[in-house]
């Protein structure tokens, strides 16, 4: 048998690229290792084109967010789940100095399409501690990814095109157009996982800058907001009743494990934020797929035209995979060019030396 292409992880990126070259009419087999741990199996799933303190615009984020709205909600319809939530940020003032940086911040013309102009702060006062008021980020939302990996993950099972399996480099046969693994032929073998792409023997010279983060899941009583609140941290409604709260940021311990020290900085922030009472009722722990430069892993390998990367999307992967896996399906599949600032030829020294 022939593929076409195998795509070996199914966290965010995997299960985007699979969906977006099987509906360009590709024969498409997703594998992947559910023991594993995963980023996604994590992460909150947040789209936000503002960040930081001082409303730094997302990468290409007038490219990256119009798509991925109508990316996800085309798949909810196609396949009649619910995972996309749009709805706004809501981002309370510290004080009235950081009130008047914000409001000179939002006049300026790249930031203005993704602010609120009309924001009922007084609704907000009950549950979140906003004396000063606060913005509104607009186009942003979130993606329930066990829901949303469950729902590619059952698309591909029921085209008998999944494989449950941890596929290494080592088990493919590499030959100078395409790639043998268990008797089948593939035209290539594209690798989306994650983290562990620091441990393939293909990719290992690419400059990884991984970074651990927990979040708490809580349950809330009385707590109305369905927007995302972030000041230092988000408070994420998931559903009536329960919450998330994070996220840590640390480059050192990387590894799966929850600390105490993680749940007590989230706690101590939270507090000065939610005016509600809330109990934890769990604590999780991932590490981000991120980069040295924080720009995606794109491309094919410089040596083998068989094997390919789709990863390194760090904290964003939820907004950059949508866009950059029809890019990447336009580069594979019609000879379109890369964005360079995503392309791995990027570091093609660093390949050659090695």
């Amino acid at each position: 048998m022939t593929i076409d292409y195998l795509i070996v992880g199914q966290g965010v990126a995997g299960s985007v690229l699979a969906w977006t070259l099987d509906q360009r009419g590709c024969s498409v087999w997703l594998a992947d290792d559910p023991t594993l741990p995963s980023a996604s199996a994590v992460a909150a799933g947040i789209v936000n084109p503002l960040t930081g303190r001082k409303l730094v615009r997302t990468w290409k984020a007038d490219q990256l967010f119009p798509f991925l709205h109508r990316f996800y909600t085309d798949i909810e319809q196609k396949l009649g789940a619910h995972f996309f939530h749009p709805i706004d940020i809501y981002r309370p003032f510290r004080s009235i100095e950081e009130q008047n940086d914000y409001l000179a911040l939002t006049a300026e013309p790249a930031v203005q399409p993704y602010i609120k102009q009309v924001i009922d702060n007084e609704s907000y006062s009950p549950y979140i501690n906003n004396p000063f008021g606060g913005l509104a980020v607009t186009q942003a939302g979130w993606v329930d990814l066990s829901e949303f990996v469950k729902s590619i993950r059952a698309y591909f099972i029921n085209k008998g095109q999944y494989v449950d399996a941890r596929i290494k480099a080592t088990d493919l046969i590499i030959n100078s157009k395409t790639v043998a693994w268990q008797g089948h032929t593939i035209n290539k073998v594209i690798f989306c996982d994650g983290v562990q792409a620091r441990e393939n023997p293909l990719f290992d010279w690419l400059p990884y800058n991984p970074v651990k983060g927990q979040i708490l899941t809580a349950l809330v009583e009385d707590y109305p907001i369905k927007d995302v609140v972030n000041q230092g941290l988000f408070i994420l409604p998931v559903r009536n009743g329960l919450i998330k709260i994070g996220a840590t940021y640390t480059w050192h311990d990387l590894d799966w494990q929850t600390t105490e020290d993680g749940r007590q900085f989230l706690e101590s922030k939270v507090r000065d934020i939610l005016r509600v009472p809330y109990q934890v009722v769990s604590q999780q722990a991932g590490i981000r797929p991120s980069t040295k430069d924080r720009r995606p892993f794109v491309g094919l390998h410089p040596e083998f035209p068989g094997i390919g990367i789709f990863g390194g999307m760090g904290t964003k992967g939820v907004s950059l995979a949508p866009y950059l896996a029809n890019q990447f399906a336009g580069y594979l599949l019609d000879a379109e060019d890369l964005d360079t600032e995503a392309n791995i030829s990027r570091y093609l020294s660093l390949y050659y030396r090695a």
